[in-house]
């Protein structure tokens, strides 16, 4: 009998539990070594046999640590057959870094994080979808993306880093998830500008920069503020953004450089000095620089904010002055 079509009588091997719970076979393992969930019965040998009472315990299991509850919180909670989170001591939701579903999660971070990373890791992606919808309603849709979505992101980019390609299939299913979260919780846009009044807000990467996620995540906070956009995404060419310009009649352009080598002064200075409008009457739109990329470079006269709220408030405000 194959470990798929194992039957009650003999119970699941770990390898076939690992599959079904989408887990990997040595996080079962450690599971048991750790915390003593483990199959009630053993068989003779090195393999082992999941009676249906002992799955249970690791169905509990795993929707509590997808739920960010800690491994040994969870299990004892498993165990008992609680499968809801515990009761947390007061003091709120930020812990010391530690290792999430094989991710390092540096410095503090929110409770969300861990069980994110944990459901990333296992490619839970209704769990994922769930957890992300769940953090933009319960802390907003900034707090949601610094504090939930970003330690997430470089956690996963970390580890794909220093693991070649084992963990690229994490990153894509994770980066994908957030892009339709940042969407869903971007208002639609108004049926046409009002005659008049202040140009969109033009938002690119530079050229070869392929990094969209921190502009969606700035259109979905523009568009609650009701700041219209035009987004462009990865990798719009020079002549592109001059071309936008002078079609749109932006009040600011932000350009977003993920590295240095992609990061021009010269491409920036070109698009403020890019007018439109009428002669006689003609404008520039303000640049503002977005990303890492830009780090270190002096750039009078370009802002350059370096979280979310801070660029929402100047776009804002150069919004409304326009």
């Amino acid at each position: 009998m194959s470990e798929s079509t194992a039957s009650d009588d003999t119970g699941l091997t770990t390898g076939a539990l690992a599959r079904r719970l989408g887990v990997a076979p040595t996080t079962l393992r450690s599971w048991d070594r750790r915390y003593g969930i483990g199959p009630a019965v053993r068989g003779d040998g090195r393999h082992r046999r999941w009676r249906p009472d002992d799955v249970a315990v690791l169905e509990a299991m795993c929707r509590l640590t997808s739920a960010g509850v800690p491994p040994a919180e969870a299990a004892r909670a498993a165990k008992e057959g609680a499968g809801a989170p515990p009761v947390r001591p007061a003091g709120g939701v930020r812990e010391r870094p530690r290792e999430t579903g094989g991710l390092p999660l540096g410095g503090d971070v929110r409770q969300e994080c861990r069980g994110l990373a944990r459901a990333a890791v296992r490619l839970d992606a209704p769990a994922v979808a769930e957890q992300l919808t769940q953090a933009v309603e319960r802390h907003g849709l900034t707090a949601a993306w610094q504090e939930v979505m970003v330690p997430t992101l470089h956690a996963v980019g970390r580890k794909w880093a220093s693991s070649g390609d084992r963990y690229v299939e994490v990153e894509h299913l994770l980066s994908w998830h957030v892009s339709t979260a940042l969407r869903r919780a971007t208002r639609p846009a108004a049926p046409g500008d009002v005659t008049g009044g202040p140009g969109p807000v033009l938002l690119a990467c530079v050229p070869g920069e392929q990094h969209t996620l921190p502009l969606e995540a700035l259109n979905a906070g523009l568009s609650r503020l009701d700041v219209p956009t035009r987004m462009f995404g990865a990798a719009v060419p020079a002549e592109a953004l001059s071309a936008a310009v002078q079609r749109l009649g932006p009040v600011a352009v932000v350009l977003w450089a993920q590295a240095r080598s992609t990061a021009s002064l010269a491409l920036a200075r070109h698009v403020a000095a890019t007018r439109w409008g009428v002669r006689g009457a003609r404008r520039t739109p303000s640049v503002v620089l977005g990303g890492p990329g830009w780090a270190g470079r002096p750039a009078p006269g370009l802002p350059r904010p370096t979280a979310l709220g801070d660029a929402l408030e100047t776009l804002a405000a150069v919004h409304d002055a326009g």
